[in-house]
């Protein structure tokens, strides 16, 4: 995997200024960011697909939209397990907090123990999302988010990539924090950045792995809910 040309590919673009420029003012706006995100979904595909000029154009804003969202849809699902448990374990607390006594003392243990295995939880989604999201973006299908035995095949068998897309990633969210320095402009340009580094990154792992085929694939990037095994039309 080729890490640093995460960072530098952007700059090879012949109008990166303006696709980076309408990038970082997207990402910022509340709701319109997910065009931002379904934008980075196919800055993976066309890395994965080994196109020249990786970064598209920005000419699918409807489509974009509609990818973002289903990308936070699936998060949301698999959060879903961390959310209910915290959701009961503040009921209890509430209703041990109520009563007074030692119900209070063993509510605020337990929801301890409630919020540590969330945490752990999310860790664990956070690692296994990316490849979720290679995997859908690969079939163009929503269920392609939970094809678990395949998700787990992409990583197991390419471990090493995966790992290393994963750390490019939160290296370029970390830089990208930094953008704080240069006050707002700064944030607008290196939030956009980031994320696109980090698509850049598991673009590569998806080409490794051999999850999305080469230039001139018939596979596409489909914005909608098919079920399996419904014919996709073309972009």
């Amino acid at each position: 995997m080729d890490i640093g040309k995460s960072f530098s590919y952007v700059l090879e673009d012949k109008d990166w200024v303006k696709k980076v420029a309408i990038g970082g003012v997207v990402t910022i706006i509340p709701i319109l960011n997910l065009v931002s995100t379904g934008y980075g979904l196919r800055v993976l595909k066309n890395v994965a697909e080994e196109r020249q000029e990786p970064l598209p154009e920005w000419d699918d804003w409807g489509g974009d939209f509609v990818k973002g969202l289903i990308l936070v849809v699936a998060g949301l699902i698999y959060a879903l397990p961390a959310i209910f448990v915290s959701g009961i374990g503040a009921i209890v607390t509430v209703v041990a907090g109520d009563t007074g006594g030692d119900l209070e003392g063993v509510a605020a243990v337990l929801m301890l123990g409630i919020n540590c295995l969330a945490w752990i939880w999310g860790v664990l989604v956070g690692l296994w999302t990316p490849a979720a999201m290679v995997n859908y973006v690969s079939k163009g299908e929503f269920t392609a988010f939970f094809e678990f035995q395949r998700i787990w095949e992409l990583i197991s068998n390419n471990l090493g990539a995966y790992v290393t897309a994963i750390v490019v990633s939160i290296i370029a969210s970390i830089a990208g924090s930094f953008g704080t320095i240069a006050c707002v402009i700064g944030v607008i340009f290196t939030m956009f950045y980031a994320q696109i580094v980090g698509m850049h990154a598991y673009g590569q792992f998806a080409r490794e792995s051999g999850a999305i085929v080469g230039a001139g694939a018939t596979l596409d990037l489909e914005p909608d809910l098919s079920l399996p095994g419904e014919p996709l039309s073309d972009l």
